[in-house]
């Protein structure tokens, strides 16, 4: 599966809208219809699509801050430069941290930024949840969007039961094998959540604890989002 030229659409197309007010408010109006919604995609390329897809996924709240500098300059690449930085920072003030160059997922082979991508996405996926505003109606409208932006079969069925599954922070964790994959999964839905929101907080705090992320990197990783907005 192309897991990350997906994330990297839906990242570079939430990063277009926050540049363009009045794209982004053709979409929180795009969400409202079906009929709207394929009019004001249709034709307009993927990026558009993306960004329908995003609004639909994240919610109208989060759009307009999601991804900040991650997603003006340059998607998933991004997002693993960020989080190099905070774990690197991580690892200068922690002498029991595993030390070595952090393997992000801007820094490895193809493959192991792929499995890199997945745990990423389903991050997104988990965060985008947590308020629980996907209702049946609009998983039907992301699906048609994702379904748009890949001919990847494999990768708009994996999509679709990810959006239907309960939200589960524990399973979203097993999707990290390594600490850096962590830290990334995290970084994500940092990036995702209204910290507002009693409920997408209380997932974030789970999250963590399942993700067994050691408190001074999660505080490192904060930091790192808020210097971003």
């Amino acid at each position: 599966m192309n897991t990350r030229g997906l994330i990297d659409q839906l990242l570079q197309s939430g990063g277009n809208l926050m540049q363009n007010p009045a794209a982004n408010q053709a979409k929180s109006a795009a969400t409202d219809k079906v009929s709207q919604l394929s009019g004001l995609l249709g034709g307009q390329g993927k990026g558009l699509m993306a960004g329908g897809a995003l609004g639909m996924l994240l919610g109208n709240k989060k759009l307009r801050k999601t991804g900040g500098k991650v997603a003006v300059y340059g998607g998933l690449a991004a997002l693993g430069v960020v989080a190099y930085k905070a774990y690197s920072n991580y690892q200068k003030n922690q002498t029991t941290a595993p030390q070595g160059t952090p393997e992000t997922v801007d820094r490895l082979p193809a493959p192991q930024a792929e499995q890199h991508s997945h745990a990423i996405l389903r991050a997104i996926i988990g965060a985008a949840k947590a308020d629980g505003h996907i209702d049946d109606k609009e998983r039907e409208l992301i699906d048609g969007e994702i379904q748009k932006l890949s001919s990847d079969a494999e990768l708009t069925r994996w999509f679709d039961e990810e959006l239907r599954k309960p939200l589960d922070p524990a399973d979203i964790a097993r999707a990290a094998t390594t600490p850096e994959m962590a830290a990334e999964m995290y970084l994500a839905s940092l990036l995702v959540v209204d910290e507002q929101n009693f409920m997408e907080k209380a997932y974030l705090t789970e999250l963590a604890r399942q993700l067994k992320l050691d408190p001074s990197l999660v505080q490192e990783l904060e930091t790192q989002v808020l210097e971003m907005r």
